[in-house]
């Protein structure tokens, strides 16, 4: 019986990335958001991403890959989740938990930075509100998200949506497939050496 469940699992798994394979909207939104990324990185600006849970690892994830190495060595990029305890504690103390991740990028956004906001559902009200805080900052901003018709895909400027079914942990497997994705797209154009051999 577990052979089959991991089989049912991967079988799963391999659906949803062949529809994600399929999906040219999405695939044109992934190539032009690592082209807004690293525009933006090339321009002197930051990069932001922020998420809850599993989301909130993809964003620290994304973030570490920049600021550190994926496949080569490189320089590091201007790259920052929003994760800190103090400031998540501070804020979702004084201001409450929906403010969190717009208190930062009020803070620390500027016009030509990027926020890469994550929410599977797409309905996270806290990461919704930094894309409202994004946007008056004059930033740009990156939905990922595994739902359509969600506020998260109609306010951010570049939506992908990954295909993924019902479930967020389907969706969150293609995330990190994206976000992989964007991290190459960034090198290939910040760090073209690394990429001489293919």
């Amino acid at each position: 019986m577990n052979n089959a469940v991991v089989k049912d699992a991967l079988r799963q798994g391999l659906g949803a990335l062949q529809a994600l394979l399929e999906n040219e909207t999405a695939l044109q939104r992934i190539a032009a958001a690592g082209q807004l990324l690293s525009d933006a990185l090339a321009a002197g600006g930051r990069v932001y991403s922020c998420g809850n849970g599993g989301s909130m690892c993809d964003a620290m994830h994304f973030a570490e890959e920049l600021t550190g190495r994926f496949r080569a060595d490189r320089p590091g990029y201007a790259a920052l989740a929003i994760s800190d305890p103090s400031h998540l504690s501070c804020v979702g103390n004084d201001y409450g938990y929906d403010q969190v991740f717009a208190r930062f990028i009020e803070a620390h956004g500027r016009a030509g930075d990027v926020l890469l906001a994550i929410s599977t559902s797409g309905t996270s009200r806290n990461v919704i509100a930094a894309v409202g805080a994004a946007h008056a900052r004059g930033m740009q901003v990156i939905g990922l998200t595994g739902n359509g018709a969600a506020p998260l895909a109609a306010d951010a400027d570049i939506a992908i949506v990954t295909p993924a079914g019902r479930y967020a942990d389907r969706v969150q497997e293609l995330h990190i497939k994206v976000i992989h994705i964007l991290i190459e797209l960034i090198e290939r154009r910040l760090a073209p050496d690394n990429y001489l051999d293919g």
